[in-house]
């Protein structure tokens, strides 16, 4: 009788991973984000852990040599905001690894055990006041081309509070009418989560100068500008609008002013002006309303600050009857 063949023994899971089995789990992560700001942000990460892990004597790849990850971030004297990204990302690499058959489960699953940094404290805003909202709009030579466009992109920062991405890919169609007031319609932000942003007349009235004056019909809403001060192109990027507001910040005496910093101030200004918490979410298009707090910077206040008037400056006069 012809002997019967020996039944293939299945593979093991591996315990330590090379270049091309890190690679290919990469990929399955990016596959599976649907966010291109998602993708860059976790395309970085794993990128950093695998230039570590690497570097190391051939390591398994499991929750103690992620919790040395951990402890190797830590000491670069990272946000613990960042920390938690990275580690988020490494998570996601060993559950797709092992969803491949590259990694063991229990090893995945321990390494989905490994705790982020803990956030002590709130980090501080930069925010806007109304009239240096006003400076910082005024700022843009509006005779030129360029200046109708950049103060149209400085009102949807400043008005809307869209994020950097949103404006650069913003349509000239998302701007409708809805119950007698202009809005932003169906606009994709971060997370692809939807939704309509009110614009105030005063926005969509510097809008409609630079559509005007650009001759835009269709199509992206904000384009380039040559030095001749003709429109080219069918688009801008997010650095454009960083450089923009950079360069209008510098010159009105902001430091440090970014453009996620006018998302901030048009939340706070809301709030000021009796907006409900609520609304303000819908408005920034939040998940959770604890970051709308944050947004809002409304658990402390600098101004007329609570230790102001303690009683302790030695240089007053105490108005107490010596004993």
């Amino acid at each position: 009788m012809p002997r019967k063949g020996k039944a293939k023994r299945k593979a093991a899971p591996k315990r330590v991973l090379r270049l091309l089995d890190l690679e290919h789990a990469k990929r399955s992560v990016l596959n599976t984000l649907g966010s291109p700001e998602s993708s860059r942000a976790y395309a970085f990460a794993i990128d950093d852990f695998v230039e570590w892990y690497c570097s190391e004597p051939r390591l398994a790849f499991n929750k103690h040599v992620v919790l040395r990850y951990r402890l190797e971030l830590e000491s670069r004297s990272l946000a613990p905001s960042t920390i938690n990204l990275r580690l988020a990302a490494v998570r996601r690499l060993a559950y797709e690894a092992a969803d491949c058959g590259l990694l063991s489960p229990e090893l995945a699953a321990g390494i989905q055990r490994v705790k982020g940094a803990k956030r002590l404290g709130v980090r501080l805003g930069n925010w806007l006041t109304a009239d240096q909202c006003r400076r910082l709009l005024q700022a843009p030579d509006a005779l030129t081309l360029k200046g109708r466009r950049d103060r149209a992109m400085l009102s949807i920062l400043l008005g809307c509070g869209l994020r950097r991405a949103e404006v650069a890919k913003l349509q000239l169609h998302d701007l409708q009418q809805r119950e007698d007031h202009w809005a932003i319609v169906d606009l994709v932000g971060k997370g692809r989560h939807i939704r309509t942003v009110p614009v105030p007349e005063w926005v969509k009235s510097t809008v409609d100068v630079w559509i005007d004056a650009a001759k835009i019909v269709d199509g992206r809403l904000f384009r380039s500008v040559s030095r001749f001060g003709a429109t080219w192109g069918s688009g801008i990027t997010e650095k454009v609008v960083w450089h923009i507001v950079k360069a209008y910040s510098k010159s009105c005496g902001f430091q440090k002013l970014a453009p996620h910093d006018c998302r901030r101030s048009c939340a706070r200004l809301c709030h000021e002006a009796g907006g409900e918490l609520e609304q303000i979410q819908f408005l920034l298009g939040h998940v959770s309303v604890q970051t709308t707090e944050r947004y809002l910077g409304c658990k402390q206040r600098l101004r007329r600050a609570v230790n102001d008037n303690i009683g302790l400056d030695p240089c007053a006069t105490s108005s107490a009857p010596e004993g």
